[in-house]
């Protein structure tokens, strides 16, 4: 039975909030426009201050070692950031971190996120701490500042419900595209790390996000790829085999930095927070001294790398300080991110491995193409999103010539992450923020006088092999509470019925009480996902 396409338009009944989706399919992506035009300003105003702040940090540490009497005006300093930061983030527990974690604990979980106070937290403990050069990435910061700035221009503009969901999605990917100015990348992260399927209205509102908030960027910083590998040669096919043992060496990197990543905040998490968040501060001062270019993100470490004109010593050196750096900055639960820091360790993991096959009569200039594809295999072993980060290394390199080595070294790496049973990071620190913080979400399905705020709808894909594909609606034993109000089958819509039988590729949009959105989203991945 097909659905009418003149069904009314009220919110009243199913029929009127579906046909409403339907007719304003295209008017989300101009309201998902919007919103990208906002992130893209607030995250280049952000990084402009991040990347600002490192350079200070630089010169600041230069002074101190130059001028050691200048350690009093430091302390000083420290103690006071110290505290501020450390008040911030108890004030605003979700602005602590990376702030991936949370934007996907808020679309897959139904946490709240109070976007004014992230937003403030971000900016202000973001920059005090990029202030004194800790290892921390603008990305996982970008992220959220693009959820949160779309979930106010949703509000603004009255949306609620499921497409303030779908407009806070695609802010997220806006924020990663301004970040690196990935549009691409963006549109991917949206679809594989946050809402974690595939669906046609992510894709239109990530993509229309994405590709605004990038020209926003562009606008702001210029055409030329943040990461810019201009000596790039091209491997000969014999030369691939180079991405075993390259893959190898990335996925034991980035296994090993979710280890440390998640260790240090074990440790730290027995240290008050002021405490905790000195000692981060008080190690970037031997670090800034003796090694600068450890400082920040890493954006200076990859360009070196990428030449690899020091020796191999030297190389390892800058890694272990890297992931150490990275593991008692993090660890502390200042705001930062971790994205750039794995890229950067990735790159250094990539160079010393280059430089090692020319020992065995590699060509010198192949090192940078080393340091590239480990760049995504680090990333795609700690993060487990390989897809993404792929396309975000071909993005930021500004090549597309490499794809082949790069997906090859990223899935290798993939594999021996899996292999080591490594947990994707940012759903190990999903799962230990709501353990640490168990009624954060209790606000943003309640309304001001403590009644359940009514239902949602979700759309859930149906994969090929899954329990519910070839099968009636009637045979399924759906979830508690839940109710399967559409089906999206192509171009139709199909009003369903207990004898509507289910298939492969179907998208069903469920209806639930607001208050289960955690508990129907857990239940229906293995029902709509492909059995193993």
């Amino acid at each position: 039975m097909r659905r009418p396409r003149d069904a009314g338009s009220g919110y009243g009944d199913v029929g009127g909030l579906l046909s409403h989706l339907r007719q304003t399919q295209w008017m989300m992506a101009l309201r998902a426009m919007l919103c990208g035009i906002v992130v893209g300003m607030l995250v280049s105003v952000y990084r402009e201050g991040i990347e600002a702040g490192t350079r200070a940090a630089q010169w600041g540490y230069a002074v101190v070692a130059r001028n050691p009497w200048w350690l009093v005006a430091w302390a000083f300093g420290l103690i006071g950031v110290a505290a501020i930061v450390a008040f911030l983030v108890r004030w605003e527990p979700m602005a602590g971190g990376s702030g991936i974690p949370q934007v996907e604990g808020v679309a897959l979980r139904g946490m709240r996120m109070r976007w004014w106070r992230v937003l403030l937290v971000r900016y202000a403990g973001g920059l005090l701490c990029g202030m004194f050069g800790l290892s921390l990435g603008r990305e996982g910061p970008s992220i959220q500042i693009g959820a949160a700035s779309s979930q106010a221009v949703s509000r603004a503009m009255g949306r609620r419900g499921i497409e303030s969901n779908y407009l806070m999605t695609a802010g997220a990917a806006a924020g990663l595209s301004a970040a690196f100015n990935a549009p691409l990348s963006g549109m991917m992260f949206a679809l594989e790390e946050v809402h974690r399927s595939f669906s046609p209205m992510i894709l239109l509102s990530a993509t229309a996000a994405s590709l605004s908030a990038d020209f926003v960027s562009k606008y702001w910083f210029g055409l030329t790829p943040v990461l810019n590998f201009t000596r790039l040669s091209q491997l000969s096919l014999p030369e691939y085999l180079w991405m075993l043992p390259l893959g190898v060496v990335a996925g034991l990197v980035g296994s090993l930095i979710n280890r440390m990543l998640l260790g240090f905040q074990t440790m730290y998490s027995r240290v008050p927070a002021t405490a905790r968040i000195g000692i981060a501060l008080a190690i970037a001062l031997p670090v800034g001294i003796w090694l600068p270019m450890v400082l920040g993100g890493g954006e200076e470490l990859i360009g070196f790398a990428e030449k690899a004109t020091s020796g191999i010593g030297f190389l390892v050196i800058l890694l272990v300080a890297k992931m150490l750096f990275t593991s008692t900055s993090f660890g502390s639960g200042v705001p930062g991110g971790i994205f750039m820091p794995i890229l950067a360790s990735g790159t250094l993991a990539g160079s010393i491995m280059g430089l090692v096959a020319v020992h065995a009569g590699v060509p010198q200039e192949h090192v940078a193409v080393f340091a590239v594809c480990a760049m995504a295999g680090t990333l795609a072993a700690s993060v487990k999103a390989p897809v993404t980060s792929i396309l975000l290394t071909v993005e930021m390199s500004g090549t597309l010539v490499h794809m082949l080595p790069v997906t090859a070294c990223a899935f290798v790496a993939l594999l021996v992450s899996d292999l080591l049973h490594i947990s994707p990071i940012y759903s190990a620190l999903l799962d230990r923020y709501v353990q640490a913080h168990p009624d954060d979400g209790t606000a943003l399905r309640r309304d001001s006088a403590g009644r359940a705020s009514g239902n949602a709808v979700m759309e859930f894909a149906v994969e090929a092999g899954s329990p519910v594909a070839g099968r009636a609606l009637s045979d399924v034993s759906w979830p508690s509470g839940a109710a399967i109000v559409d089906i999206r089958r192509g171009d139709d819509e199909i009003v369903p019925t207990s004898t509507t039988v289910v298939e492969a590729g179907d998208y069903l949009l469920v209806m639930f009480p607001a208050t289960h959105l955690a508990q129907v989203r857990s239940d229906m991945a293995p029902l709509c996902g492909a059995s193993d």
